[in-house]
Parts: C-alpha cells; sequence; structure tokens
C-alpha cells in the first residue's frame, strides 16, 4: 500500500509541476515555498524507505497552509494543492 501511495504522490508532484509551468502566474515566494515542500517531501520518502516510523515533520499540515495562503492569488492552483495535502493527510506525512 506504502508504494502506490507514494506512486500516486509523486504522480501528483509532476502534475503540479506542470500546472506551475503552465500558469506562469506563480509568484516567487509561492514557488520558493513550493520547491521547499517538495524537496522535503521528497527527503522524508527516501527516509521512510529505510526507516517506515520515521519522522514526517507534518508535511500535510503545512500544504494546507500553503494552500490557504495563496489559494485567492492562485485559484487555478489551489485544486491541486488541496489535492497534494490530501494525499500527504492519507499517507499520514
Amino acid at each position: 500500500m506504502l508504494n502506490e501511495n507514494e506512486d500516486t504522490l509523486k504522480a501528483h508532484l509532476k502534475t503540479l509541476h506542470r500546472h506551475l509551468e503552465e500558469t506562469g502566474e506563480v509568484d516567487d515566494e509561492l514557488e520558493m515555498l513550493l520547491r521547499q515542500l517538495d524537496g522535503d517531501i521528497r527527503h522524508v520518502l527516501e527516509r521512510r524507505a529505510d526507516d517506515p516510523d520515521a519522522n514526517t515533520y507534518g508535511l500535510a499540515s503545512r500544504s494546507q497552509e500553503i494552500t490557504a495562503r495563496f489559494a485567492a492569488r492562485h485559484p487555478t492552483l489551489e485544486p491541486a494543492l488541496r489535492q497534494l495535502g490530501n494525499i500527504l493527510n492519507n499517507m499520514g506525512i
């Protein structure tokens, strides 16, 4: 089940990156926060591969905070960001 969730997460991250490139509306602050979150997600996935009980830093909460913060300025990205938070939450990350 974990691999299936990771595959879903990785596919969603690729989709989110495509949305970011296509919108052309993303400000520097949002781009920086999303890149940090992306890096942290990848780091956690690597750690969980070695230690399934590794601390996951509350990434679902961070994703939800980013979504709430930028929903008004970037409404086309809001659904993808919200779904990312849901995926992370379902994975317990």
